[in-house]
């Protein structure tokens, strides 16, 4: 009973307290808390305006940083210009009718090489003489031979003449006749063998020596005195017909279908600063099915820098072609080939292949590829990737 009248009478001590702070002091807390509401709501009304007035500025200022940062670029419409065009290529020089001479006849032991490499020869002349020594005396006795021949021929004429004189007499018979006249035809016949003989053995010993079937340059010989040859001996002697030359150049099949005989043609050959008129005179009628391309033969007149199995530069004129022109910083090459870079509609860099032609004074043709509408990296395209976004340049325009 004590206990719970202690207790309540400790709780009622309390509870006045309680009282007494919340009319005294509570009231000073609360103002203080209110007052830092307050400076919240300004606090986050001011942030609001900063957000917002950030807000409306930001994608202005992020899209300038976006413009600083792409790569400018100058770039240019090639449009199409009218060229003539020009194929150059390299070549090995020949001769343009080129005659193997070798033995004709029996062979023998040469006696004489009368020629030398670089000589001109007319037709028919000596380039090689056989020794005939025992030729010479065949030729003798077979002369003898057609003598012998033409003297029983005479006698036998003799005999039938004065056959022909008797008969009339009596004193020799129509058979006696008829026996000398065919012992004079025999006698004729001998004469007529004897004489094919003896032309024969000397269109054989003529055979002998070895003469230029054509008048040429020589090119090269392959004999010295001394030496045994025959038939079996292969080529001693090679003639460039008239000393014409010409040069054997490989185009690839696109540029063969440009070039025709006729077209002139300049030649250059190597160690020489000379540059050689020339004419194409043939167009290979087939490709080769290894490398694709064709041999065009270019005509020349003889001139010392041509020199048979020598290489040679060629500058062709295939006709006047209308194509676009770049210069050669605005062409990038790897392995799948020569490209450009073209900046379409969106300012995007789009690769394009191409295929480059001849080299001309405002730059290189560009074949394929392109129609020249298109607006063209000038230069540093090596730095840019295919669909990256640029900012282009276009000097062209600025200057019109």
């Amino acid at each position: 009973m004590n206990y719970e009248t202690s207790v309540t009478s400790e709780a009622a001590d309390s509870l006045a307290a309680d009282l007494d702070y919340s009319q005294h002091g509570g009231g000073s807390t609360r103002r203080r808390w209110m007052i830092i509401a307050g400076g919240l709501v300004v606090l986050l009304l001011v942030l609001g305006v900063v957000y917002y007035m950030n807000s409306e500025a930001t994608p202005v200022a992020a899209a300038d940083d976006e413009d600083a940062q792409l790569s400018v670029v100058t770039v240019v419409t090639p449009g199409r210009t009218s060229i003539d065009g020009l194929i150059t290529a390299t070549g090995t020089i020949a001769a343009r009718r080129e005659l193997p001479v070798g033995v004709n006849g029996e062979g023998g032991r040469v006696v004489s090489v009368p020629v030398d490499a670089g000589d001109w020869v007319r037709k028919g002349q000596v380039l090689a003489v056989i020794d005939r020594s025992v030729q010479s005396q065949q030729l003798r006795g077979q002369a003898a031979q057609v003598d012998v021949a033409k003297a029983d021929a005479e006698l036998a004429q003799s005999n039938l003449d004065r056959s022909l004189q008797l008969v009339e007499r009596g004193f020799v018979s129509k058979a006696d006749v008829d026996r000398l006249t065919a012992t004079r035809d025999a006698a004729r016949a001998r004469v007529d063998l004897a004489q094919a003989q003896y032309r024969e053995l000397m269109a054989r010993n003529a055979r002998l020596n070895i003469v230029a079937p054509e008048a040429g340059l020589l090119l090269t010989r392959d004999v010295d005195p001394g030496q045994t040859v025959s038939v079996g001996s292969g080529t001693l002697f090679r003639i460039a017909k008239g000393g014409e030359m010409e040069m054997l150049v490989r185009v690839s099949e696109s540029q063969l279908a440009d070039l025709s005989p006729g077209k002139p043609a300049k030649v250059t050959p190597t160690g020489s600063e000379k540059t050689l008129d020339g004419q194409i005179w043939q167009v290979s009628p087939v490709i080769d099915p290894q490398d694709r391309q064709g041999t065009v033969r270019v005509a020349m007149s003889y001139a010392p820098e041509l020199r048979p199995g020598g290489f040679a530069t060629a500058a062709i004129n295939s006709g006047t072609i209308v194509a676009p022109i770049l210069p050669e910083s605005a062409i990038l090459s790897d392995k799948d080939g020569d490209y450009v870079f073209v900046v379409d509609a969106e300012d995007k860099a789009q690769r394009r292949n191409i295929e480059t032609g001849l080299i001309a004074a405002e730059g290189i043709v560009i074949v394929d590829g392109l129609d020249g509408s298109e607006s063209i990296v000038l230069r540093a395209g090596g730095f840019l990737t295919e669909g990256e976004k640029v900012k282009p340049n276009r000097p062209d325009k600025a200057e019109g």
